[in-house]
C-alpha cells in the first residue's frame, strides 16, 4: 500500500469523531480527496470505515441506554431508502466534490453555532415527537448522505441540538445510529454501480485503523463527554477541509 501516513491519519480522525458519536466519513474524504485516488473508492473507504467505527459506539450507546427508539425510528425509517437513492446515483466527478466541500462548510457553520450544551433538565423533559418533522429530516439528510458518502451525523447532530430535540447524549448515540444504518445503505448503493478496480487491500488496512481508533473514542464518549470541545474541534476540521476540497476543484 502506497501512503501508509494514511493509517495514521485515519486513527487519529476515528478517534475525534467516534469521541462524539460521529463516523469521520467528512474527513476521510477529505483526505482521501488530497491523494487523487479513485473517486469512486473514496465514496467506499468512507462509508465503510463509518461503519467500522460507529458500529461500536452504538453498541456502547446503547448498552448505557442512550437510545430513545421512539423518536430514532422516524428518522430512520425514511433515511435508509433515500441514503441508497441518493448512493444509487451517477454524479460526475467534479459535481460530487463541489456538493461535498459545501456540505462541509455547512456542517462546520452548524456545529460551531453550538455554543452551549444543552440543560440537563432536558433529561426529565425531553421535547416530544414530531413524526413529520423527524421524518422529512431524515429523509434529506439520508440523500444527501447517500450523495456524498457521509453517513449524515455531522448534519443531523447540530440540527437536534438546535431544536432541542434531547440531551446531549441522547443526541450523539442518535447520530451515532444513523451513521451506521445510512452508512450501510449508502454502500448498498454504491455496489450497484461499483468499478472492479477497487485496491481492497488499502480498504482493509485503513479499517483497521479506524477499528483501534473508533474503539477508544467510542469509550472516552461514555466515560467524559464534553460536547463543546469536540464540537469546536471537529468544526475546524472539516471547515478546512471543505475549504480544501472547493478550491482544488474551483481553482
Amino acid at each position: 500500500m502506497q501512503h501508509w501516513e494514511l493509517l495514521f491519519f485515519f486513527f487519529v480522525i476515528a478517534f475525534v469523531y467516534a469521541s462524539v458519536g460521529f463516523g469521520g466519513g467528512s474527513s476521510y474524504l477529505a483526505v482521501l480527496a488530497m491523494y487523487s485516488l479513485p473517486f469512486q473508492e473514496i465514496r467506499l473507504i468512507a462509508l465503510l470505515c463509518n461503519v467500522v467505527v460507529v458500529t461500536g459506539g452504538t453498541l456502547l450507546f446503547i448498552r448505557h441506554g442512550q437510545v430513545n427508539w421512539k423518536k430514532i425510528i422516524p428518522l430512520v425509517l425514511v433515511s435508509v431508502p433515500m441514503a441508497f437513492l441518493g448512493a444509487s446515483l451517477r454524479l460526475e466527478q467534479e459535481t460530487f466534490f463541489v456538493l461535498l466541500g459545501c456540505s462541509l462548510l455547512t456542517a462546520a457553520v452548524l456545529l460551531w453555532r453550538q455554543n452551549r450544551s444543552i440543560p440537563e433538565q432536558v433529561d426529565a423533559h425531553p421535547t416530544q415527537a414530531n413524526y413529520t418533522r423527524d421524518g422529512l429530516l431524515g429523509g434529506s439528510l439520508g440523500l444527501l448522505s447517500g450523495m456524498v458518502g457521509i453517513g449524515g451525523g455531522i448534519f443531523l447532530a447540530p440540527l437536534l441540538n438546535l431544536i432541542r430535540w434531547d440531551n446531549a447524549r441522547r443526541i450523539a448515540a442518535t447520530a451515532s445510529l444513523f451513521i451506521l444504518v445510512n452508512s450501510i445503505s449508502g454502500i448498498a448503493g454504491q455496489l450497484t454501480h461499483l468499478p472492479a478496480s477497487i485496491d481492497w487491500n488499502r480498504i482493509l488496512l485503513l479499517g483497521i485503523a479506524v477499528l483501534a481508533g473508533g474503539q477508544l473514542g467510542s469509550r472516552i464518549a461514555i466515560a467524559r463527554f464534553n460536547p463543546l470541545v469536540i464540537r469546536r474541534m471537529t468544526a475546524v476540521l472539516i471547515f478546512v477541509a471543505g475549504i480544501e476540497v472547493l478550491y482544488k476543484q474551483l481553482v
